[in-house]
């Protein structure tokens, strides 16, 4: 199986696996890579590593937007057979070595099964690790504020509700936005399309989630490659806008 990889902006790719994204970002030989989706994805983050000429040993650091099962899938296996450094928000850390867990429930998943996508989504997520109890041992959170010294210089920004320490990554220079879940193109338990919020039972918080689109409304990007859905083009500032209506008026409901 093939890993669905497009290149999106000079050293920049965002790759589809199974109902997750993750980002690859090039310098050079080094890269940086930004989540690992589920556990099943394995073969194809692997994959999606050599589609543009690297290797797991090339991996400078694994940068996780947020802690959850189809973000950290091949986390632990990086740091552990490659010595890759895993790095999160100083929030997310614990939350990534399972000290506590903020991910969806099986009730909660099961109590909204009659909303479209929900069930066929939660099989797939089943069948692909998403409860799976993978921690990773030793997480590190960013060394200071600003620009990351690892290829695409990520700049994190802290985009708390989905989870405690959920961030994105700016690329100021490239124009881009790496959203993971504060900011989705789509998700296969949601009937809208284009940028939005996750639905609801998705978000640790959900009235943080709704206020950290204004801080994405604040980026100068033009890039938008979201944790779920395909790569948005046109100002972030716009795409987070909207999302931000769309999450009141649903709200509103």
């Amino acid at each position: 199986m093939r890993a669905d990889v497009r290149q999106v902006a000079d050293g920049a790719y965002l790759v589809h696996g199974s109902n997750t994204n993750w980002v690859i970002l090039t310098e050079g030989d080094a890269i940086t890579l930004v989540d690992t989706g589920y556990p099943g994805d394995r073969a194809l983050v692997l994959d999606s590593l050599a589609a543009v000429g690297g290797s797991p040993g090339a991996v400078a650091a694994v940068l996780l937007t947020h802690a959850h099962n189809d973000h950290l899938g091949s986390a632990e296996y990086l740091r552990a057979a490659h010595g890759t450094p895993v790095l999160l928000h100083e929030a997310e850390v614990p939350h990534a070595r399972r000290d506590f867990l903020h991910q969806v429930s099986v009730g909660r998943v099961l109590r909204n099964g009659w909303r479209p996508g929900v069930l066929p989504w939660a099989v797939h997520a089943l069948r692909s690790g998403g409860t799976a109890h993978l921690p990773v041992t030793a997480p590190e959170p960013f060394p200071a504020a600003g620009p990351l010294d690892l290829p695409g210089r990520p700049v994190p920004v802290h985009t708390p509700g989905h989870t405690l320490g959920h961030c994105a990554f700016h690329l100021p220079d490239a124009g881009v936005l790496v959203s993971g879940d504060a900011l989705v193109g789509g998700h296969p338990t949601s009937r809208a399309k284009g940028p939005q919020l996750l639905p609801d039972m998705f978000h640790h918080e959900r009235a943080r989630a709704a206020a950290s689109l204004d801080v994405l409304a604040g980026l100068d990007a033009d890039v938008l490659l979201p944790g779920h859905g395909p790569v948005h083009r046109g100002p972030v500032r716009d795409a987070a806008l909207h999302a931000a209506e769309r999450a009141g008026a649903a709200r509103a409901v």
